[in-house]
């Protein structure tokens, strides 16, 4: 299938992006690092957008690979919560938070809509999530 083609060639060339930053960074480039890494997040942000509305979106229509979607969901979340975030809380500096502040103004979290965050756990998922915790 010619789409699926082209994304996995995307896949290609959004890693030797990566690539190409972390050689520029080793080099001490910083400046063509962070050049480059604005371009690969322009193309990442195009690719997303066109994985979610296409293939992502057919397969959930299609009702496959529901749990491979669980299961990566609670991987991207566990190397958030892991890694990223408690990194750029030590390293981002005042023009990177004013910059997530006006993000979040921009785009409320949806916890604020009791609306749209679907149903309330279960007795049990509540006493589950506070063991965890």
């Amino acid at each position: 299938m010619p789409a699926i083609g082209e994304l996995m060639d995307e896949h290609t060339v959004l890693v030797d992006h990566t690539h190409r930053v972390r050689q520029d960074l080793s080099e001490g480039n910083s400046a063509a690092a962070m050049s480059r890494l604005a371009g690969l997040v322009a193309d990442l942000e195009r690719h997303v957008h066109r994985e979610e509305h296409g293939i992502f979106r057919a397969l959930r229509v299609a009702g496959d690979f529901v749990s491979c979607l669980l299961g990566d969901l609670e991987v991207h979340v566990e190397r958030e919560d892991l890694g990223i975030f408690p990194v750029s809380v030590v390293t981002l500096g005042a023009d990177g938070w004013a910059l997530i502040e006006r993000a979040h103004q921009e785009s409320p979290s949806f916890l604020l809509d009791p609306a749209a965050t679907g149903p309330s756990p279960t007795p049990d998922e509540e006493s589950t999530c506070r063991r965890s915790h």
